[in-house]
């Protein structure tokens, strides 16, 4: 297993984890995690990154009206999509890095 399918095997597991109890710096971490296993992502993989951190961070709260489980897939794709935006932000960093690099 390569070591970014590991930082975003921590990431799922921070974003469960924090659905059930308080994590010290969860989003801190997400962002972090996001960034380091945004710089790894293949090239045609980057539009599927960046559309998934803008759909996980518009649509989560829709879960919301699911009784019971609603609040705590709410939080676990909350998360998910902290992690994925610090790729995406990662992801637009290196494009704009590369486009504009002496």
């Amino acid at each position: 297993m390569n070591p970014f399918k590991i930082v975003g095997w921590v990431a799922i597991l921070i974003a469960v984890v924090g659905a059930f109890t308080e994590v010290p710096y969860a989003g801190l971490l997400l962002v972090l995690l996001g960034l380091a296993g945004g710089y790894a992502i293949a090239a045609e993989d980057h539009v599927r990154v960046l559309v998934s951190a803008v759909v996980l961070a518009t649509l989560s709260g829709v879960l919301t009206n699911i009784p019971g489980v609603g609040q705590i897939l709410t939080s676990i794709f909350s998360a998910v999509g902290t992690f994925a935006a610090g790729a995406a932000l990662c992801i637009i960093s290196c494009n704009i890095w590369k486009r504009y690099k002496p």
